[in-house]
């Protein structure tokens, strides 16, 4: 599947085909597309999968942040601009902002389905101390996860933006996770 795939490739711990002009953030279409698409049903199909994950291990929910949405949709534009699937660089220290990733084939897939891959690396997880978090023996395997579910992260905001061809998917939290030498939760 070319979205896990991509996904799995580009993932990175908190610790560190392209369109022709601007980026589109991804809006309803009434003729084509698997579900119907906003900024509103994004919001509530990313606090449900984020807080239903988080719920499930006995961690306290997230709060939206518009502030972290924003900058979400800053960099999924600057992606969607560039075709550059990969993580934004952070600033060391105050202000750093965990980030997870994700890209598609643009309409192919729902909002629940975009968080459902990373949701799926729960397979592959054990709390240990990150980085020794993944059955696997490769952080990079479930780091989408971890980060969802990190006991102190306290907000989350995510946009979509869109190439002509592609979906990608933003999601900045604060703190951020997957610090290493501790437990996710």
């Amino acid at each position: 599947m070319k979205a896990l795939g991509l996904v799995l490739a580009a993932v990175a711990l908190s610790l560190a085909g392209c369109a022709q002009g601007p980026a589109r953030v991804v809006e309803p279409r009434t003729t084509q597309g698997p579900a119907p698409r906003g900024a509103g049903l994004l919001k509530a199909a990313m606090m449900q999968g984020h807080n239903g994950a988080r719920a499930a291990v006995g961690v306290a929910p997230l709060v939206w942040s518009d502030t972290l949405a924003a900058s979400a949709l800053a960099y999924a534009e600057t992606m969607a601009r560039s075709g550059r699937f990969e993580h934004a660089v952070q600033p060391l220290g105050a202000g750093r902002e965990g980030e997870n990733l994700w890209t598609g084939t643009r309409y192919a897939y729902a909002y629940p389905e975009m968080i459902g891959h990373w949701l799926a690396e729960r397979k592959d997880f054990v709390n240990g101390v990150t980085p020794a978090f993944s059955r696997t023996g490769k952080w990079e395997d479930v780091a989408h996860y971890t980060q969802i579910v990190w006991r102190d992260s306290t907000q989350v905001g995510c946009a979509v933006a869109s190439s002509l061809t592609d979906d990608y998917l933003v999601c900045r939290y604060s703190p951020p996770g997957n610090v290493v030498g501790e437990r996710t939760y």
